[in-house]
Order: structure tokens, then sequence, then C-alpha cells
């Protein structure tokens, strides 16, 4: 992989969702990535139980804000050459196709996971 630089713009993989950003710092084992757009957004429920719904507490996992920065591990992240989209736009995306494949899984997690993002759409979009 070519070795990423300050500024950079980049894929990063965080916890269970997926980004665009822009590397702000290098660290020893860690990129710092400010986020400028949704790729994917995070699973919703206990991260160590995935798609399980009986658990003791089903955590509503939120996308990373618009300019929010994190420490991802250097291996998660990989450059990114083409046009970033408007993180509005790409989080309403990454919602809708999240909320798309779980319709099709009938599970108790899938009906909790669809629950959670209905409420995070109402919060994201006001």
């Amino acid at each position: 992989m070519a070795e990423v630089k300050i500024g950079d713009k980049v894929t990063a993989i965080y916890k269970t969702g997926k980004y665009i950003g822009e590397v702000t710092d290098i660290r020893p084992q860690h990129y710092l990535v400010r986020v400028l757009a949704v790729l994917k957004h995070p699973m919703q429920g206990d991260l160590h139980n995935p798609k399980e719904a009986d658990v003791m507490l089903f955590h509503e996992r939120r996308a990373l804000a618009y300019r929010e920065q994190t420490n991802v591990p250097t291996q998660m992240v990989k450059p990114f050459e083409e046009e970033i989209p408007d993180y509005k736009d790409s989080l309403q995306i990454a919602l809708d196709k999240m909320r798309t494949e779980l319709e099709g899984d009938s599970s108790p997690w899938a009906e909790q996971s669809i629950r959670n993002l209905d409420s995070l759409k109402k919060d994201y979009f006001k």
C-alpha cells in the first residue's frame, strides 16, 4: 500500500462503520481521520454479541459526525481517489442501504436494529 500522508483522502473502517475522511495526524499504530462522508452505517446492538437481540443493552450506534476526528488503526485505512460525496447525502444513503438489508431479516435483532435506525434518522435529519 502506498504511504498515507497528512491531508490524504482515505476510507476508514471504525468499529462497524466505514467512512471517507482526511488524515490529520499520523500516530505509531493509528491515523487520526476527520470524517467527511459515510460509506457504511454502523451496525446496531452489542458489538460483543453481534446480531443478538437478547443482550443487557442493545446499543444505538450513531455514525461518526461530519468533521469528527477518530483514531483508526493503520491497517483499516486505505487511499480514496474518487469524489467525496456530501456528508448528509452519504449518511442518508448508508442508512437507507442498511435498513433495506435489515428488512430482509425477520430476526429480533434486525427488528430492533430497524427501530434504532428509524430513531437515528429522525435525529440526524431534524
